[in-house]
């Protein structure tokens, strides 16, 4: 599966730009805010129906315009698919594929399986639970779109029930049997995601572990640990309990909608412990293993997107993540860098075709 071409039409910085494609590599190259990240993230577009970097829709409109198209082709199964993803303000996106359109995102995503690496991503390293969440359950989705059906009905009853404890305390009021059914619906729903959740991390360690030892060279031991309230009590029990403290926070406190992913180098968090490069190391290998997971589930390579790849990693590290291109059957790879010289440098020495777009 690959992109053979790509048109952005009013999306971020670009009027009207379009690209024909390399099937194996593709370099974005030139200044810091020519848009070189723009269109990696137009492609991530086209696999999620949202941006990476800014989900806020109409944030991702040129300035100049009201709407924004983004236009690709893929080529998969010897199939000719034809994506396209557009927003106007004021109104909702829309995703078509071979000029039908979505009626629910949910059912587009993983159809073009893709993963990404940027500098965006140290995020999962310092920032809270809810993107290493958004990690994980993203990782899931891409393989299960029952999963992801299951996980934004229960975001809905969570915030369905935290609607119910506000009512409760602005009209000092209580209703346990409209609690018991959103505690019941909770209940099962969770039980579903914690299940799913604690598959994929058995999965999913030995692979990242893999990818980690060849990376580091095996210099370093890191961890992937899932955290639950789940582990410890039934979420039923949980909801009961807590029932005094959500109320008074007036949102639910307990759930998988608070479970996190611990990250561990030689035993300890990689947020206070790592240096930076040992922290871009993990990530890296983290986002390989998630293309390793989806390559597993799908029998399809993801298309594999290297924002600013040199970005705290030295020539040498990079060429390593790029030769892994060549010597292990990766699929198609687009790359952004500041310094043509440098890309084209080690692209040449993977035998493989390949394309520079200089913007």
């Amino acid at each position: 599966m690959h992109l053979t071409t790509l048109s952005l039409l009013n999306y971020k910085n670009f009027e009207a730009i379009n690209f024909d494609l390399d099937h194996k590599i593709n370099c974005f190259v030139g200044n810091n805010g020519v848009g070189k990240t723009n269109v990696l993230d137009a492609i991530y577009h086209l696999s999620f129906g949202k941006s990476y970097f800014n989900p806020i829709t109409t944030q991702n409109i040129n300035h100049a315009s009201d709407f924004f198209v983004i236009d690709g082709t893929y080529l998969k199964a010897e199939k000719t698919e034809r994506i396209i993803v557009s927003a106007k303000r004021g109104q909702k996106k829309v995703i078509k594929r071979n000029g039908k359109e979505y009626n629910k995102l949910a059912d587009h995503v993983g159809f073009i399986p893709l993963v990404i690496i940027s500098p965006a991503d140290r995020d999962l390293i310092t920032e809270g639970s809810d993107t290493r969440r958004k990690f994980m359950d993203g990782v899931i989705s891409q393989g299960d779109q029952q999963y992801l059906n299951t996980l934004m009905t229960y975001n809905k009853v969570v915030a369905q029930r935290n609607a119910l404890l506000k009512f409760f305390v602005a009209n000092n009021t209580t209703n346990p049997d409209t609690l018991e059914i959103y505690n019941q619906q909770m209940v099962e729903l969770g039980s579903v995601i914690f299940k799913k959740r604690t598959e994929f991390i058995n999965q999913f360690i030995p692979i990242f572990n893999k990818r980690h030892q060849s990376i580091s060279k095996g210099n370093e031991t890191v961890n992937l640990i899932y955290k639950s309230q789940l582990e410890d009590e039934p979420l039923l029990k949980l909801l009961q309990d807590n029932y005094a403290k959500d109320k008074a926070l007036q949102y639910t406190s307990v759930g998988v909608h608070k479970d996190d992913l611990q990250f561990e180098i030689d035993g300890h968090p990689i947020k206070k412990f790592g240096s930076q490069g040992q922290q871009k190391t993990y990530l890296i290998a983290l986002k390989l293993a998630q293309f390793d997971f989806l390559k597993k589930l799908s029998n399809i390579n993801p298309i594999l997107l290297l924002d600013d790849i040199f970005d705290k990693l030295d020539e040498s590290r990079v060429e390593q993540i790029i030769t892994l291109v060549e010597r292990e059957n990766f699929g198609q790879l687009f790359i952004s860098d500041t310094h043509p010289e440098r890309t084209e440098n080690i692209v040449k020495k993977v035998h493989q075709t390949y394309k520079m777009f200089r913007l």
